[in-house]
Order: C-alpha cells, then structure tokens, then sequence
C-alpha cells in the first residue's frame, strides 16, 4: 500500500517489503485495515487533511494525526505511531484516547523512515490499555522483575509538571490538579516530584538532537528534489552547520547522565503523573500544536501512556501522561490500566459529549 511519508516526494511510492512492526502484527493475525496520515516526515508542525475526532474544526495533533483520529472515531481499534518528540502522546491526549510510547528501542524500527533515531520510538494508540497489554505480548515486552503492583489504594505516585509548566494552559491546569485530586481521593499518597537543576536542560538537549539528527534523515530528500520539502524542514536541514560541537556532545552525553539518575528517582513510586499537552487542541489545521510537554519522556527513553478523562474549557478533551523507569512497560500498563478507570469515569469528560461538529 502507499507509503509517502506525508511528503510529495513520495507520492504513489508503494514498497513491496512490510516494516518490521507491520511484519509482527500480520504474523500475529491483525488485519491492516490501511494507512493513516501523518505529517510530513512526522516532522513538520503543519498538519495534514485529517481533524480531530471531535471536533472537525481542530486540529487532531501530530505528528501521528491519523492514527489517533480513527482510533478515537471507532473507525479501528488500534494503531501504528511514532514519538519523535510527542507525536503519540499529544494526538492521544487532542483525541481522547490512550496513546503509549514504550522504551526506545522496544519495538522494532526497522523499515522505519527516521527523523532522529536517538529517540525516534514507535507505539500505538487504543481506546483501552487492555488492548496495548495484547500489543505487548504480540512485541514481547517485558519486565526483568514481575510487577507488584494489585491496586493504587494505598500507593505512592508522584507528580511533575516539567520545567515549562508556565505554558500549560487552563485546562491542562484543571487537568492536573483533577488527576491529583482523584488519585487522593482513592487513598493514594501522592508527591510532588523535584528532578533539580540537572533536568531543566533535557528538553533543549532533545530539540537539539532532533535538530542535528532530523538534518541528516532528511539530506536525501533535500539533495534530491528539496523544493517539494515544507520550507521548514528545509531551513533545517540548511541549517545543520549552526549547531556546534560543543552543543551536539553536551546533548548527547547530558542526556545519556540523566537517564540512568530519572530511573532511579522513579523506581521509588508506583508511576510519575506529568502533563500530556499545553491544552485542548488548537482551533484550524495550519498547527498541530506544542509536543514539548511530552519531550521529556521521549529525550530520557522513558515509557509513558496519555490517559484520557478530562476536558477543557471548550469541552473538548485533555490527556494527562503516566510514566516510569526505562524497561518497566508492563508494569506502567498495569497501573496506567487501574488510573484509566478513575480517570475515565470521574474525570469529567464524558466521550458522547463532544460530537464532530
């Protein structure tokens, strides 16, 4: 089937060889329904023809902006994405769904088109996390030891707002002290979480190497025909030169420091509760909306789940994300199994509420 990458370069391309994660769902017995939209590359900020599930005058995010609308339309159970930086969690969230990004480097990239493969990582969309518990079974994830974890009642979460949280917006405010709210009233001790000083440069050291990296995936496409690329992409990668050094090595080995340090912190809690998205969706089809809230989790390898349940002003729906340590998977979907309940049926957003209009 067509495989353009969003990208005019592309058009009618039709490669006879499966992707890998395509390869392991049919030897499972999916049956591919088809191909979604995707921005283009799953790098530019532009989004394609696709709207959001519930509304068709916003956007549906990005860069995963058809997967994520179908699955929230009913029109599929599951699908394909890939985070780059928060193109599974910010759909999941504008839509109002599950979205999870598992450990870099889980699942199968190959026959990937990449953008920066330090952190590209691909996951999957689902109206329940019963359904990514079957996916990973199907990839063969797993945990070194057996999660514990039976009930939240009594647990201990944490909490973090990243170091950008001056741009939340107010209904992902509401959004985060509901989730606080919840979680304390079902009896579960919850902490506010501070990572340092370290940790406020993760997110520039992750836009830099998608920088760096997102250049070099695209010089083929650039050298060959760079007229048909979105002009922003290609100021990019004109630009690649710009970055020093100095500032590559800094990016690489900060965050290779911090992974190991963020496991640590987050192994002494059940799961750590961070925001998804600035807010609702952006209103129109030219932005797909900021993914910096999720870059965080993408930069440090972490797995993470968009759990749906809240609402913005516009009564449209806002994700909140659990997360954990590196290679504990299983047991993030476990617990993010149990807070998707609550969420869901005490959060405020009710999914027949709001209708395409």
């Amino acid at each position: 089937m067509p495989t353009e990458h969003g990208s005019p370069i592309y058009k009618n391309d039709h490669p006879v060889i499966d992707a890998g994660s395509v390869m392991v769902l049919r030897q499972a017995g999916c049956l591919i329904f088809g191909k979604t939209t995707t921005t283009e590359f799953a790098a530019s900020f532009t989004g394609p023809a696709t709207r959001n599930a519930h509304s068709t005058s916003h956007t549906p995010g990005g860069s995963s902006a058809g997967s994520a609308a179908a699955v929230a339309d009913f029109q599929i159970p599951v699908a394909l994405g890939s985070q780059t930086v928060g193109s599974i969690v910010r759909p999941a969230a504008f839509n109002g769904i599950y979205g999870f990004k598992p450990t870099w480097g889980a699942i199968t990239r190959e026959g990937q088109k990449f953008c920066a493969p330090t952190v590209d990582t691909i996951g999957f969309f689902s109206r329940s996390v019963s359904d990514f518990e079957i996916l990973a079974d199907v990839f063969a994830l797993h945990d070194d030891e057996k999660s514990t974890f039976k009930d939240i009642k009594g647990s201990k979460f944490a909490v973090f707002r990243t170091s950008k949280w001056d741009l939340a917006g107010e209904g992902t405010i509401a959004a985060m002290d509901k989730a606080v709210e919840l979680l304390k009233a079902h009896n579960v001790e919850v902490e506010e979480l501070d990572l340092g000083p370290d940790f406020d440069q993760v997110i520039d050291w992750h836009l830099t190497l998608v920088r760096l990296e997102g250049a070099t995936s695209l010089w083929p496409e650039y050298y060959q025909d760079k007229d048909k690329l979105d002009p922003v992409l290609a100021k990019g990668v004109q630009e690649k030169h710009k970055i020093s050094r100095k500032t590559q090595l800094d990016a690489y080995d900060g965050l290779a420091a911090l992974r190991p340090r963020f496991d640590e912190l987050a192994d002494k809690y059940v799961a750590v509760l961070v925001p998804s998205v600035f807010d609702e969706a952006p209103e129109g089809l030219g932005n797909t909306g900021s993914p910096i809230f999720a870059a965080t989790w993408t930069a440090l390898h972490t797995p993470v789940v968009n759990i749906p349940g809240f609402r913005g002003k516009s009564n449209l729906p806002v994700g909140v994300s659990l997360v954990s340590a590196r290679l504990r998977d299983r047991h993030l979907l476990k617990v993010s199994e149990a807070v998707g309940h609550i969420f869901e049926a005490e959060g405020g957003w009710n999914k027949q509420s709001s209708s395409p209009s």
